[in-house]
């Protein structure tokens, strides 16, 4: 069954890539800035903290790889893109970093609306590989989704081999509170309910074409090149 998808899934880009007037891959990366997340602190007793604590924004990065094909004005643009997210919740005794890692693997469509400038959107499927909150007991694992799909949107400009890129990326994700135990003595909060673990983020990519068509034309004669 695996070998049947894949054969399929391979078959449909070399159709695309032979219909396309042109086609490119390359890898991409930049700086991140990183929102969301809410803890609720939990009274028990006369010296709990009860306050609600926002996630405070942070920058970071993302790194990863595109295949695109254009069609005319059309395009279609496959990526994987690994990113490395982290927001700050300040608790009374110090703060606590919040730290998300995740692979998207989004399947955008877009228009050139003008001259090297392309708008986009589509969904994305992600997988969290790994999700810590400092202080938070090792036995209790932070949950950050009950849902892998995501949305994005963007715009994007070519210059070259090179583009310049900015999206949005916000998590598909329904709130999902849940109990979490913090150490007390180190961060003045002990019981609380984690309302919001959604981390959405704003990437600015810089992006380099490995191999663009338009660049090769004598190279692309409408055969396969997988």
């Amino acid at each position: 069954m695996n070998r049947a998808l894949y054969l399929l899934v391979i078959g449909l880009l070399c159709f695309s890539a032979s219909n396309a007037q042109e086609f490119s891959f390359g890898i991409k990366g930049g700086p991140s800035y990183v929102m969301g997340g809410q803890i609720t602190g939990l009274v028990g007793g006369g010296t709990d903290f009860g306050g609600v604590v926002e996630g405070d924004s942070q920058f970071n990065f993302h790194g990863g790889g595109f295949f695109e094909i254009r069609f005319d004005k059309f395009l279609i643009r496959p990526e994987v893109i690994y990113s490395a997210m982290e927001v700050e919740f300040g608790f009374p005794s110090q703060p606590a970093i919040y730290a998300v890692d995740k692979i998207s693997v989004p399947l955008l469509v877009g228009y050139n609306v003008w001259g090297p400038i392309d708008i986009y959107g589509g969904p994305a499927y992600q997988k969290i590989l790994d999700s810590t909150l400092e202080g938070n007991e090792a036995d209790e694992p932070v949950v950050v989704q009950n849902s892998p799909l995501a949305a994005q949107a963007g715009i994007k400009a070519a210059f070259g081999r090179f583009e310049l890129d900015l999206r949005y990326d916000r998590s598909l994700a329904s709130k999902e509170p849940y109990d979490i135990n913090i150490v007390k003595s180190d961060y003045g909060i002990n019981r609380a309910s984690f309302d919001d673990s959604r981390l959405n983020q704003i990437l600015l990519s810089i992006s380099f074409k490995i191999f663009d068509s338009e660049a090769n034309p004598g190279r692309r004669k409408g055969g396969c090149y997988f």
